[in-house]
């Protein structure tokens, strides 16, 4: 079974679909069977804030916007070094021009997390694991006891796309876990087979 998995996952990736995947006309660069997962997490949590490090054209951005309008309940901040144009929407606020890990980012995303009873963070910025590290070690204190820190593309390298990109989020997120007992790896988030986030769906429990 994990054979045929790995074998449609690396056919699924390689052929770029996800290159070529949008949410209502917008750039998203996720499998639809993950957005499908956070539409879950969304409905069952109900965040106040998703914080999100890593826009891109902001297509999972908007999609989790429409998701948290079906719940009408919560808001987004998202961050991204690369000033673009992205969609707008009254739920979701941008920090752009920034690294996700810059003390004056995180300060700013901490001023607003404040505010916030109930959060999730989402991890797809940078996909080095010295970085993707530091924002777990900067992130994780933002995340909600029963809510989720997702680290997403723990599938490169070589688990099991991208063999040869070196070190980068599952190995990142090993470290991490070794060094707390607040997060768990919620395998039931990987319930349609393939994933690009194997073992990224971190849930706290203390």
């Amino acid at each position: 079974m994990n054979d045929i998995v790995d074998q449609f996952h690396r056919l699924y990736y390689d052929s770029k679909v996800w290159e070529n995947t949008t949410w209502m006309g917008v750039t998203c660069l996720k499998t639809p069977l993950d957005l499908w997962i956070y539409q879950e997490i969304i409905w069952e949590q109900k965040p106040d804030l998703v914080i999100e490090c890593g826009t891109f054209s902001g297509g999972s951005a908007l999609f989790l916007a429409h998701m948290m309008d079906l719940c009408s309940h919560g808001s987004i901040v998202s961050i991204d070094l690369n000033v673009n144009q992205k969609p707008s929407h009254k739920r979701i606020r941008y920090l752009e021009g920034r690294s996700s890990v810059d003390d004056q980012v995180v300060t700013e995303v901490a001023k607003i997390a404040s505010h916030s009873n109930n959060t999730m963070v989402i991890l797809d910025s940078d996909h080095s694991k010295s970085h993707v590290l530091s924002e777990l070690q900067a992130y994780s204190r933002f995340v909600s006891i029963g809510n989720y820190l997702i680290v997403e593309d723990t599938n490169i390298n070589g688990h099991p796309v991208l063999p040869d990109f070196g070190e980068g989020p599952c190995e990142a997120v090993a470290d991490f876990l070794s060094g707390t007992n607040d997060f768990t790896v919620d395998k039931a988030r990987e319930k349609f087979f393939m994933t690009f986030n194997p073992n990224g769906y971190l849930k706290r429990v203390s």
